[in-house]
């Protein structure tokens, strides 16, 4: 199969790149990665040193596509679908990659600043750094509700990568930080990731792994089953 994903079901990331895989309707092999395992480890590593997942190996054209708007970006244009995930006009094109870059930026990083604090040893986490990610969470999410308005998806009527930014941003994010009832576009937001057909897919195959997330005991009650 030409097209090779390393990562691991439990990662946000790799589920963003995993919704536009199945919202193209791609064929892929998917290689989960195991980098506690020195063979799963060396396979990654060999084509991106830095080690990050996800990745995208495309053998056809012997290319490495690193970093998840990118792997979007290449798969769009190289393994279109039935639509564009991020639009010809530059304007809206624009608007996508803000969206992107802020679901990222503002909702990933900080949620991922408090599970790794989580993480750390007793006595060792910074409360500094947890609180200003915390702050950061909650400007997002004002930030979001303004942002959507009437519309269904982030960046109006179309569903674009920017969405497949937000879908897994907002699943973990919602857990450490959660909505304000004055937010209710963003709620229905929220819900109306949950049930597009590519990210239900990507939450369902992590199903098994929830049990490994540090705060699973806060996921949605239909996922807390599987993490108990």
């Amino acid at each position: 199969m030409s097209l090779v994903f390393y990562g691991h079901p439990l990662a946000s990331f790799c589920h963003k790149v995993l919704i536009a895989l199945y919202e193209n309707g791609t064929p892929f092999e998917n290689r989960i990665v195991d980098l506690s395992d020195e063979t799963s480890r060396s396979d990654l590593f060999r084509f991106w040193p830095i080690g990050k997942m996800p990745l995208l190996r495309d053998e056809a054209r012997d290319s490495t596509i690193p970093e998840t708007s990118i792997i979007i970006e290449y798969l769009d244009h190289y393994y279109p679908g039935p639509a564009a995930l991020l639009p010809l006009e530059i304007d809206r094109a624009l608007q996508v990659r803000l969206w992107d870059r802020f679901f990222d930026h503002y909702v990933q990083a900080p949620m991922q600043t408090l599970v790794s604090n989580r993480r750390r040893p007793e006595g060792k986490a910074d409360e500094i750094e947890m609180a200003a990610s915390r702050a950061t969470l909650a400007t997002a999410y004002t930030m979001i509700e303004k942002q959507l308005g009437d519309s269904p998806w982030i960046t109006g009527g179309a569903f674009t990568m920017a969405d497949c930014a937000a879908a897994p941003s907002l699943f973990y994010a919602e857990t450490l930080v959660p909505f304000s009832p004055e937010q209710p576009r963003l709620r229905a937001y929220y819900e109306r990731l949950l049930t597009r057909p590519s990210f239900a897919r990507a939450l369902e195959e992590a199903r098994p792994y929830f049990k490994f997330y540090p705060y699973h005991d806060r996921l949605p009650a239909r996922f807390r089953d599987a993490a108990e």
